[in-house]
């Protein structure tokens, strides 16, 4: 089949039935769901993009096993040009969305190619695992499927491991072995977009300890299975409000979901690891899933922080406060962030790192310092748009008043910018700031790019001790070693001068 249509991505929706709670009922018909029915659109639009001529070759390859054109998700890096060729399938969706949607198709077929290409270290667990994991890559690749995946165990309690839990299937685990397969009970998140997605795929962070084999796994489903139930979070919008009013919020909403798997059957082909904490363990440091997809949230950040830039150097500009010293030096800043970001990308890519696979990675080092970074520049930016906006971002009128001509003189009279900005064009670009840095769907985008990676002290005590771990610090011993040598100079000069004059005191006597 290779690279899909977004109508063909659409009928596969509405082909299926998964159990999805939105708002305390079912949801039965999801591509006309109000809350759905935006994000499945801009989902296909994406789709469609790989069959737009402006766009195929730049972010689709022809598959050298199958002959069919696929996605480049499903590139696996061989060399500079490879990576290159992924950096412009996460560029192009990234900046089809401005950033805001995290959780697009390119993300998750990356990390599958990336377990796919070094499935290799589960032979010595169990074989069957690593050929399950490239059939399983061969298969989204072919179908061009989209995916969620639910990686988090919900917030409990956090001071315990998951089998110190009170209740044994609180977290996601292993009931037993069937012959068709492995039954699984409990809970997963955060699985984006789940309701509007082909299939999900379930694995964990490292960091299970002995006693929790039976949560040490890692496999796939398709979203419709049975057993499997969505129970989504509130919705940061209703389906139904204006693209003037809100044209970010209207359009880009990422529903995020709770999985609840009842005593669901995995079936044996779909089973990646199971019953091994080593193996579990070993899942990110031995695949690259960490620094594969870090490649496109890394893109995808510089996009967003992007627009938000633009969208504060825009405010200002739209009512004449970028002509003072403080403004000016507030968005220089973010301007420096966003090239900062730039930088790092460049770095990560041109110091690519090679598996023992032959698979070209992005350089580590940078990509963890742009997640580390980013958690920092992003919500700054928003609190310029907010400083710059100020009242003004509460005080926008409707759509619809500009459309009463009762109210249209009010409008263009009192809500004009400066010389050249028409009332309709300011308070459009302050609506778009609103959404952007008030609205529950910005702060939900605020709060996607500090946690969308993990704690972000945590990884930056991680690369802290990976650091220290790693160097030895030459340049600190070569001073101190320098200066000791200077100061033993110091001493044998000072005992020369001591000794001459002495002599010379021999003398003069």
């Amino acid at each position: 089949m290779g690279i899909r249509t977004g109508a063909q991505y659409m009928d596969g929706l509405k082909s299926r039935q998964p159990e999805i709670w939105l708002e305390g009922r079912k949801v039965t018909d999801i591509v006309n769901e109000p809350v759905l029915r935006q994000p499945i659109l801009e989902i296909a639009k994406l789709y469609d993009m790989q069959h737009d001529p402006d766009h195929q070759e730049k972010i689709t390859h022809v598959c050298e096993e199958t002959g069919e054109r696929v996605s480049n998700a499903f590139l696996v890096p061989r060399k500079l040009e490879d990576v290159m060729a992924r950096r412009s399938l996460f560029e192009a969706y990234a900046n089809a969305t401005y950033g805001l949607m995290g959780r697009t198709p390119d993300f998750l077929n990356v990390v599958v190619t990336g377990m796919a290409s070094n499935s290799w270290f589960l032979d010595k667990y169990n074989p069957e695992w690593s050929v399950n994991i490239q059939n399983y890559y061969r298969y989204i690749r072919d179908n061009d499927l989209f995916l969620t995946h639910a990686i988090i165990n919900p917030q409990n309690d956090r001071s315990k491991t998951s089998h110190e839990q009170k209740d044994t299937f609180t977290h996601l685990g292993a009931v037993e072995e069937t012959p068709d397969g492995l039954l699984v009970r409990g809970a997963k998140m955060l699985a984006t977009l789940a309701p509007i997605t082909d299939e999900v795929i379930v694995y964990s962070f490292p960091g299970f300890k002995p006693g929790d084999e039976r949560y040490a796994l890692a496999f796939a489903l398709p979203i419709d299975t049975p057993g499997l139930r969505i129970i989504c979070r509130e919705p940061m919008q209703d389906g139904k409000r204006s693209l003037f009013d809100h044209p970010l919020a209207s359009r880009f909403e990422e529903m995020d979901a709770l999985l609840v798997f009842n005593d669901v059957l995995v079936p044996w082909d779909r089973v990646f690891i199971h019953n091994n904490v080593e193996a579990a363990n070993l899942l990110y440091p031995k695949t690259g899933i960490a620094q594969q997809p870090a490649h496109q949230s890394g893109v995808r950040g510089l996009s967003k922080l992007s627009f938000a830039v633009d969208v504060a150097c825009r405010l200002a500009d739209s009512i004449g406060v970028d002509v003072y010293l403080n403004v000016q030096n507030d968005l220089g800043e973010l301007i420096q962030s966003v090239e900062t970001i730039r930088a790092l990308l460049r770095v990560s890519e041109y110091e690519c790192e090679v598996t023992p696979s032959g698979e070209y990675m992005p350089a580590a080092a940078p990509l963890e310092t742009i997640r580390g970074l980013l958690p920092t520049f992003y919500p700054r930016a928003i609190e310029v748009i907010q400083i710059i906006g100020a009242g003004g971002l509460l005080m926008s009128p409707s759509g619809y008043d500009f459309e009463n001509p009762e109210l249209r003189e009010d409008m263009d009279r009192y809500y004009v910018g400066r010389e050249g900005v028409s009332s309709i064009d300011r308070v459009r670009i302050f609506k778009l700031a609103w959404d952007l840095s008030g609205e529950a769907f910005g702060q939900r985008a605020l709060q996607y790019e500090r946690y969308y990676t993990g704690d972000p002290i945590r990884k930056r005590a991680i690369f802290y001790n990976n650091h220290k771990r790693k160097n030895a610090f030459p340049l600190v011993d070569q001073a101190l070693h320098e200066a000791d040598r200077a100061r033993e100079a110091a001493k044998a000069i000072h005992s020369e001068k001591e000794e001459g004059i002495a002599d010379a005191d021999t003398v003069m006597q």
